[in-house]
């Protein structure tokens, strides 16, 4: 079929060259249209519900809001996963979906769960879902100044709500853009309870007067002089002196205003965030959402052009700055990416020009790189896959190898023609072309098939990293099978066309020449010497067990985005206030830094379903200038007083002194100058951290979660694990989250007293709303703005409790006069003869007021409470060694009766050491997977199993070189690391199989012929297939490894996430390499010879060769045996102790064969001797 395919190519060259040309237009249109992001959304599908009830302390919300609806969406179809956040007046529920559903399906059933649980909830409860957006939606954030100082934070404020956020909400892809900082302006009724007194009214009198003094009314039309007129009422407030001028009763042709029982002021309403920018001072801020499945790149540039269209609107002074912006990280990882790309093409083509010395054969495998790549991008488009850096590192990573197939023919092609006459005609020229394709070809094509499908077990990874990764796969395999397809399609087609014209010999070629006379000594003498080569395989193989057990472990390596985020957390219960003043010192001291450009801090939560933040949590942006821009670090040099000073400036030039801050050293800085009483610190990433709250609901690398149903019970256990891990070695900050430490003022009514006064519960508890609270009665309509309106009493009367005792509660009717009477002493039975005056009591006379403890804000997962421990660690500490050390020192403290944890409750660790440990549960499985496919589709080519386990040899010789890679470079084992070991499997195959076809071919010569009698025969037949070939083996080799190696050096956002990828690969190939060209032909050559031997045994028909056919079925069956065993261990948790014996008896079983095998073998080449040798000629 792949024979069919090329001869059908190479005859139909126009047709095939025109297909090319429309690919390859193709694929530069899908290029040039494709969606641009700096990393794959991260995010799991999953729909926010988000609930206002203000004023509410959170035990109220978690009881009567967010119970209700976790238990209720618990149920949904397709829900994995369903949190609650209680806050003061909020409810934040993550209804976390099944990978690969569908967000809008999501949302319609999360609002039909909404629909049957609504009636259940508090009907002035404000319930509704969050935006259309991901984690990774907050792409810009902006900051309003007022370089002027003739604009407050109230009216800034106002600018950003019915302004700017309304016209980039009217962008196309934005899903919401939330405000932050500033005060929403607000008017506020401040009563005197003494004047109500004396009046006779009551808080709730006020209210309703306001309430009904704002309003406009429409009377339908009226016609006058043939002229049609609207008619309207004007009643709606607009200025402090309407609300003073209103009317609260009128008696005897005297009217109580509003003023006369209070203040009325335009102020701020109450909030629970506030930003800071510079360290300046409080600032406003808007964070722009974006929608899901948008183009992020695309969003962006609408907003800044409609931020541009603004500016002239804005207040004189009033400038907008942006302190976050998502594009500047996606330019930079595309342009990281585009470098590497551009690199890796000149140096492959370089690479190719040199060791073929022949510019017209090059251009083949050098047109076919650039078609293959444009054309990996048409399923890309169609799928919907966008251009980030994993997506192009999944090309970047595939480049060298793509023209393996284009490079092998070449070389079997240049081969033909150097034994061929010269005088050659076209048609046998073509026939001769053909013939070396036929050849070699449909192997390598099925060995580039072999990388494309090995790659497919990253398809199977799941959750976060299946989100990071799966892009990468999907673009390598197209990549890959675009360049299989190309190899015998357009490779076959060009062919005729390019390779003419003078063509070096092998003898003669200055390459194949300096390759053949360092490689063929070493050949003769690893193929004359058996053992010892094979054991410097073994000893290579056992050198790396060592290095592979001190590799630390990690969910992923750190992905620099260009900017940090600062989130210090403190104790709750802090003011406002306190928090402004802690936010701008944190603020100043980060600004201090020559390398930041801009500062814009956060406490608390933006207005946005999306931020479910605290007044304890910061999150301050911290925008970096360039990296050339920043400070350099002296670092002591070992030349620096043990050299000549006349070398100094070439030791200096080769190792500087004096090199570029990393990204660590400033982050240390930062974190030893922000050591503040009573903040606990964390750095972080934006993307990073939105991914990690909202996935885990846990902001810093590691995290335990605390599970119970007593929160007092949660915090004990909390405190105590926060108290033991302070001193694992690598912590940099460990808190528990307070579950308890919040102050309230509890009003606990006595219902006898109640009772006498003829009061309900509801009485009071009004009056504690509108007298304390202060309630939104109702909004003024002013153009395009809205404000509130609050009425509450004055500050002085609600500060103390003492005053809040003093709060007067309206007694019914019916109870005026008997309160009255009651209060000065009298009897309180009531009297007909009284007059019934309105009368109030104090709350203290019904109720008993007290400040209690209780939780500052309330978590729970699946029903249950839960608490969380943030710990950040050291940057020289891995995720993976950290957490074991850390479970072991919670373990040594339950042994020691330092922690107890009661029966039903239970710890989890979680954060990125969960994504973490599923990573790791998820290779075990799909690395086996990607070698079984591996071993498939060697069978499909060899047909014979002992080639397959041959070629296999290739992959354990590589994983040597990758270990020592990642040791050197001092890399942790991560998913991405995982992911270059699984595409490395598919390329230590390939380097095995061409290995095997240039031997096969080879030996299949000289049996045809009847030259393969005895070893040495074998011998000359695999050096002529490893030396005469060497020239396209280290070709391939060398194109694959040189094309990997840019990513080595690459720098830049995204750099981190290729290097941990590139890295085991290019450490895999040295070693595959050398160790391919060294011990797979010798394995190969005395396999052969066993052939030989037993072929030799079976003409003479000797009954020892029985006794060889049952060692080696021995053999085989205790290999399945071990894999078994290994299988066990790997996959089942505890395995029974009989497993481990049944091991031992195995190694102790294999090890009687391996030496019997020698003996028995010795003893057949006797009886050989004797039977059938008597001349004495050399036996196998």
């Amino acid at each position: 079929m792949i024979g069919w395919l090329i001869d059908a190519s190479a005859k139909n060259r126009a047709l095939v060259l025109f297909a090319a040309i429309a690919l390859a237009v193709a694929g530069v249109t899908a290029m040039r249209n494709i969606k641009l992001d700096a990393i794959p959304d991260l995010s799991d599908p999953q729909v926010i519900v988000f609930t206002e009830w203000m004023g509410r302390s959170p035990t109220l919300v978690e009881d009567q809001v967010t119970y209700p609806l976790v238990t209720s969406l618990l149920g949904a179809p397709h829900v994995v996963d369903v949190r609650g956040q209680t806050m003061f007046g909020m409810s934040f529920v993550y209804v976390v979906f099944e990978e690969g559903t569908d967000l809008y399906w999501a949302r319609s059933r999360v609002l039909e769960y909404l629909n049957t649980v609504r009636s259940r909830l508090p009907p002035d409860a404000n319930t509704r879902i969050g935006p259309d957006a991901t984690g990774i939606g907050w792409v810009y954030q902006y900051a309003l100044v007022d370089r002027t100082g003739r604009h407050d934070l109230g009216q800034l404020r106002t600018l950003q709500d019915f302004s700017l956020r309304y016209a980039l909400t009217s962008v196309p892809g934005v899903a919401e853009v939330a405000s932050v900082g500033g005060y929403e302006q607000q008017y506020q009724v401040t009563v005197d309870p003494v004047r109500l007194r004396n009046f006779g009214l009551s808080v709730s009198d006020v209210v309703q007067a306001v309430r009904r003094s704002n309003n406009d009314v429409g009377a339908r039309v009226l016609e006058m002089s043939e002229r049609e007129y609207f008619v309207r009422g004007r009643g709606y407030l607009t200025r402090v002196e309407d609300i003073e001028n209103i009317v609260i009763r009128a008696e005897r042709g005297t009217p109580v205003l509003v003023r006369d029982v209070g203040h009325v002021t335009m102020g701020g309403d109450i909030r629970r965030g506030a930003a800071d920018f510079d360290g300046q001072g409080e600032a406003v801020s808007g964070i722009v959402v974006m929608r899901y499945g948008e183009n992020a790149l695309d969003v962006i540039g609408r907003v800044e052009r409609k931020l541009e269209e603004l500016r002239p609107t804005l207040p004189e002074g009033v400038e907008v700055v942006p302190v976050y912006n998502r594009k500047h990280l996606i330019e930079r990882a595309i342009d990281t990416l585009k470098s590497a790309l551009a690199e890796e093409m000149i140096v492959v083509a370089l690479v190719i020009i040199l060791f073929l010395l022949h510019l017209r054969s090059a251009l083949l495998p050098i047109i076919a790189l650039p078609l293959a790549v444009v054309t990996a991008f048409i399923p890309m488009y169609f799928l919907g896959i966008p251009a980030t850096i994993m997506s192009l590192g999944g090309i970047a990573i595939a480049i060298g190898a793509t023209v393996d197939a284009e490079i092998v023919m070449v070389e079997a092609a240049h081969k033909k023609l150097e034994h061929a006459p010269k005088n050659l005609s076209h048609t046998e020229r073509e026939k001769l072309l053909a013939e070396a394709a036929r050849e070699v070809t449909p192997a390598i094509f099925f060995s580039l098939l072999i990388i494309a499908v090995s790659f497919l077990p990253v398809f199977g990874l799941t959750g976060q990293a299946g989100r990071l990764f799966k892009p990468l796969a999907y673009t390598k395999t197209f990549v890959m099978l675009s360049a299989a397809l190309l190899s015998v399609t357009v490779a076959p087609a060009l062919r005729d066309y390019l390779i003419r014209g003078k063509i070096f010999s092998e003898a003669r070629h200055p390459v194949s020449r300096v390759i053949r006379k360092v490689y063929e000594p070493f050949v003769h003498v690893a193929l004359h010497n058996p053992k010892t080569t094979v054991l410097i395989g073994v000893m290579a193989l056992v050198s790396a067990l060592p290095i592979a057990q001190r590799l630390g472990s990690e969910f992923m390596p750190p992905l620099d985005e260009g900017d940090l985020l600062y989130m210090p957390t403190t104790f709750p219960n802090i003011s406002i206030e306190e928090a402004r003043q802690q936010l701008r010192r944190q603020d100043e001291v980060l600004r201090s830094f020559p390398e930041v450009q801009s500062v814009l801090g956060k406490i608390g939560r933006a207005d946005t379903p999306t931020d479910p933040a605290p007044l304890s949590m910061v999150e301050t942006v911290v925008q970096l200038k360039p990296r050339s821009e920043w400070r350099t670090k002296y670092v002591r040099r070992w030349y620096v007083g043990s050299t000549p000073e006349f070398m100094r400036p070439l030791l200096n030039w080769l190792q500087p002194e004096f090199v570029p801050m990393a990204r660590e050293d400033l982050v240390q800085e930062m974190n030893a100058r922000l050591q503040l009483p009573g903040w606990t610190n964390a750095f972080t990433q934006p993307i990073r951290n939105r991914v990690d709250m909202l996935t885990t609901g846990i902001r810093t690398p590691i995290g335990i979660k605390v599970y119970g149903t007593d929160l007092a019970e949660i915090e004990r256990v909390g405190t105590s694990i926060e108290r033991i891990l302070h001193e694992v070695p690598g912590t940099r900050s460990v808190l528990f989250e307070r579950s308890v430490g919040g102050l309230y003022v509890d009003v606990v009514p006595n219902r006898e007293s109640l009772a006498r006064y003829g009061l309900q519960v509801e009485a009071v508890n009004e009056v504690i709303e509108s007298a304390l609270g202060g309630l939104p009665i109702t909004t003024t309509i002013e153009g395009r703005n809205r404000f509130t309106v609050n009425v509450r009493y004055a500050q002085d009367f609600r500060t103390s409790l003492d005053a809040v005792r003093d709060v007067m509660i309206p007694l019914p009717a019916g109870m005026a006069t008997a309160a009255s009477n009651g209060m000065n002493g009298e009897s309180a039975a009531p009297s007909a003869a009284s007059v019934a005056v309105p009368a109030q009591i104090p709350l203290g006379t019904v109720a008993d007021v007290r400040v209690a403890s209780g939780p500052p804000m309330i978590r729970d997962e699946a029903g249950l409470l839960v608490g969380y421990v943030y710990v950040d660690i050291e940057a020289d500490r891995d995720v993976g060694s950290y957490v074991d050390d850390a479970k072991a020192a919670v373990a040594r403290a339950r042994t020691a009766g330092a922690l107890s944890i009661p029966a039903g409750y239970y710890i989890k660790w979680t954060g990125q050491y969960e994504l973490l440990a599923d990573m790791e549960a998820r290779m075990k499985l799909l690395i086996p997977i990607a070698l079984l496919i591996t071993i498939v589709l060697l069978y499909l080519q060899f047909k014979n199993f002992t080639e397959v386990l041959i070629v296999l040899l290739s992959v354990p010789f590589a994983l040597v070189g990758s270990v020592w890679a990642l040791w050197l470079l001092d890399y942790n084992l991560s998913t991405a690391v995982w992911v270059g070991v699984i595409a490395l499997v598919g390329l230590a195959a390939q380097t095995g199989v061409v290995m095997i076809v240039y031997i096969d071919h080879a030996y299949e010569r000289r049996l045809r012929t009847g030259r393969i009698n005895t070893l040495e025969d074998i011998i000359e037949a695999h050096s002529e297939g490893t030396i005469q070939r060497v020239r396209p083996k280290l070709m391939t080799v060398s194109t694959m490894l040189i094309g990997l190696v840019p990513l080595l050096w690459a720098q830049g956002s995204g750099a981190d996430v290729m290097k941990r990828i590139a890295a085991p690969m290019v450490g895999g190939l040295v070693t595959s390499a050398f160790l391919t060209l060294e011990i797979i032909p010798v394995i190969y050559t005395y396999w052969r010879g066993e052939q030989l031997l037993w072929r030799r045994l079976d003409e003479a028909a000797l009954s020892i060769l029985r006794w060889l056919e049952r060692d080696v079925i021995a053999l085989k069956i205790a290999g399945a045996l071990g894999l078994g065993w290994v299988a066990t261990m790997l996959y089942v948790e505890a395995p029974p102790p009989w497993v481990h014996s049944a091991a031992v008896a195995v190694v102790i079983a294999s090890v009687a064969l391996l030496i019997t095998y020698p003996f028995l073998r010795h003893r057949a080449r006797r009886l050989l001797e004797q039977t059938v040798n008597p001349r004495k000629e050399p036996l196998p």
